[in-house]
């Protein structure tokens, strides 16, 4: 049994369901598959903390005492869970067609009373207004003991409403002289243009999840796998030419976000079940490692979270992105090698720095000349 890991969350949420939802933005479908299964994973790249590197068993148990256990705090008996049951008035639900839309159920044994946890994964869109709403309504119908977000250690603070911050050209040269991970650095940089361009905080159904548990004193884990270790991994696993075929569609993209109105039409038509498969599809034909790091390596890890927090209760509500819900269910009670998807390969930096910063100096060139050839034509 591995250890978890405890941490509060400052209790002062504000509801998002109706604040934060404007949609997402029309790109080419590989970037927007990207952008609408990832939106919430990072807003400026911060140094990982110490929770985000600690390995397997990165639970992070968020509960309203507004208070970040240190040092101090008394160590768990090697005997005991860290996922305790606060909330022991569990009453066995079905939910109502409308509340089923999108929604998938699991059932696993359990240790708590009764010997089966019922499992519902909620699939959301990480930045419209009716997949908040979904999610609220199904917590507040089944008052879940648990609610499982899509979330890690480093990105606790998606709970609680900030401005978003484009990191400048400085600020991202610094996280590069500290050895920040260079995929890590635009991505993170592209995803906040992109949140500015909407003016919106991706990850709103999760803040409403958490508001919605902490109503009836539900609690709250965050089961995602820590996201430096998939962004390393991400970086490492990926060969040279793909790498410098991102990194240009991350800097060209960003540089030409669309308008309101195609944004719209973006996520009505990402919205669509028939519609995600299919960009995921294609986006692993032209980025397999990447498909294999940012989806199916956290569906396996997010299954196994998630088994283990059902196994000791006897309802949970998981929150993931919609693209996560297939591989959640296809690794379900299956055997997963947690030390595998948490190790870190070495790449050949000797290789590769030189050629893609060289590369990357002549993308920035290339996009700032196109691009003020784009302002003076829109003049």
């Amino acid at each position: 049994m591995y250890g978890l890991n405890r941490l509060s969350c400052p209790n002062h949420l504000v509801a998002a369901a109706s604040t934060y939802s404007k949609p997402l933005f029309r790109l080419n479908p590989q970037l927007r598959s990207i952008a609408l299964t990832h939106s919430s994973r990072r807003r400026v790249m911060d140094p990982p903390s110490p929770a985000a590197t600690a390995g397997i068993g990165d639970f992070v148990n968020v509960d309203k005492e507004g208070r970040i256990p240190g040092e101090d705090d008394e160590a768990l008996p090697e005997n005991e869970s860290a996922i305790s049951d606060s909330y022991n008035g569990y009453e066995r639900r079905v939910l109502p067609p409308e509340l089923s839309r999108s929604v998938a159920t699991l059932t696993c044994e359990s240790a708590a009373h009764g010997g089966v946890c019922d499992v519902y994964l909620v699939g959301t869109a990480h930045v419209s207004t009716e997949s908040c709403q979904e999610v609220q309504a199904v917590i507040e119908f089944l008052k879940p003991q648990v609610v499982f977000l899509e979330l890690c250690s480093s990105r606790v603070t998606i709970l609680t409403p900030q401005n978003f911050k484009v990191p400048t050209t400085g600020e991202m040269v610094d996280m590069w002289k500290k050895n920040q991970n260079l995929f890590g650095i635009l991505y993170s940089w592209f995803l906040a243009k992109v949140a500015s361009q909407l003016e919106v905080l991706p990850g709103a159904e999760f803040r409403v999840a958490y508001e919605e548990a902490m109503k009836y004193g539900g609690k709250v884990i965050l089961g995602d796998r820590p996201v430096q270790i998939t962004l390393r991994r991400t970086w490492a696993k990926m060969p040279l030419w793909h790498k410098i075929k991102l990194l240009y569609s991350l800097l060209f993209q960003a540089v030409f976000l669309p308008n309101s109105e195609d944004l719209a039409k973006a996520l009505k038509e990402m919205d669509d079940a028939e519609t995600l498969p299919r960009v995921i599809q294609d986006m692993t034909k032209k980025f397999p490692s990447l498909m294999e790091t940012l989806v199916r390596e956290r569906d396996q890890y997010m299954s196994a979270m998630l088994l283990k927090v059902a196994r000791e209760h006897n309802s949970v509500v998981a929150v993931v992105g919609k693209g996560h819900l297939p591989g959640i269910q296809k690794n379900w009670e299956q055997p997963v090698e947690l030390k595998q998807l948490l190790n870190i390969p070495s790449e050949k930096r000797s290789i590769s720095v030189f050629k893609i910063l060289s590369f990357i100096g002549v993308t920035v060139a290339g996009v700032a000349i196109v691009s003020g050839i784009h302002l003076s034509v829109k003049k």
